[in-house]
Parts: C-alpha cells; sequence; structure tokens
C-alpha cells in the first residue's frame, strides 16, 4: 500500500469517525474466514457496517478527533476490526452478543466510543448491551410525563360521572 493510499484511508475513516457518535473496535484475528464472513452478512442484514483497518491508520484517524481517544489507542494490538452502525448505539453489542450466543467465541470487544464515553474491554460488552439510544429516553422520559396527566384527566372524568349521579339522586328526592 503506498503511502497516497494510506493518506486516502486515513482521511475517508477519520471523516466516519466524526460524523458518527459511536463506534467498536473489535479483534477477530484468530476467527476463521468462515466465521468472519458469517459475522459481516449479520452485521451487514443488521445495518452495520465491519471493517478491518490496520491498526497504524485507526490510531491516527483517532488523533484527528477532537474528544481524548488515548485509551482506545492502548487497546490496537493485533487484527481490528471496526463496527460502525446506523441507528443506535448498542446495535454492535447485540450483534456481538447475538454472534456469540450461537457458538462463536469471537469477535473480542477492544474498546467502544459512543457519544465522547470510552468503553475499554470486553467486561463492558453487557453494559453496552443495555445502553439505551437518546429515542427511547426520550420517550421513557414523555411517558413518565403524561402518566400523571392521565392518572388526573381519568380521575375527573370518573368523579364527573359519580357527582352528576349524586346530583341526579338529589334532584329526585326532592
Amino acid at each position: 500500500m503506498t503511502r497516497e493510499e494510506k493518506e486516502i484511508i486515513v482521511k475517508d475513516l477519520s471523516e466516519k469517525l466524526a460524523n458518527t457518535n459511536y463506534f467498536y473496535i473489535t479483534d477477530a484475528s484468530t476467527m476463521s474466514v468462515a466465521r468472519i464472513n458469517a459475522f459481516r452478512r449479520l452485521a451487514f442484514e443488521r445495518g452495520i457496517e465491519y471493517k478491518v483497518y490496520k491498526n497504524k491508520l485507526i490510531k491516527k484517524a483517532l488523533d484527528t478527533l477532537e474528544a481524548d481517544t488515548t485509551a482506545l489507542e492502548d487497546v490496537l494490538k493485533g487484527a481490528s476490526g471496526i463496527l460502525f452502525g446506523t441507528e443506535t448505539g448498542n446495535a454492535p453489542a447485540k450483534l456481538i452478543q447475538d454472534f456469540r450466543k450461537k457458538g462463536n467465541a469471537l469477535p473480542l470487544l477492544k474498546g467502544a466510543y459512543i457519544d465522547a464515553g470510552l468503553y475499554i474491554g470486553d467486561d463492558q460488552l453487557e453494559t453496552l448491551t443495555k445502553i439505551k439510544s437518546k429515542e427511547e429516553l426520550i420517550g421513557e422520559v414523555i411517558g413518565l410525563l403524561q402518566s400523571p396527566a392521565k392518572n388526573v384527566v381519568s380521575a375527573l372524568q370518573s368523579s364527573g360521572g359519580k357527582l352528576a349521579g349524586i346530583l341526579k339522586t338529589l334532584s329526585e328526592k326532592e
């Protein structure tokens, strides 16, 4: 690979990293070609891009980010692949977890960058699968805000019916 080709790859990767709020770095170095292809196929089906890069190129691309990613640079040993998703920050973690449920021990999670937060190590995978997207959090907050209002409205509606019944009974007695 020529120097110009490397510069183009670093530029493209830098743009990709800057334009996404999350990405995952994995280690699939000891996976067979068949398993890597199966993993790529599953990622593609879920709208997640998986691409293998040289560690030096990843380091150069990470250096262009405004966030502090030095902890991610420390895990760049061996072959590294990057998962880019399009929908939610936990989708790549769920992909890795689901792939492992099919009897695969790899790929290992080296690290993840989610909304300027760093998660280092494979032991963070369970935590990453439980992270909620902004849309899910907004939905929960709206649901919590609507709940008391719905309770008040239903109480007024049910009380209004009772009140009308009492007034009707009283008017009939007179």
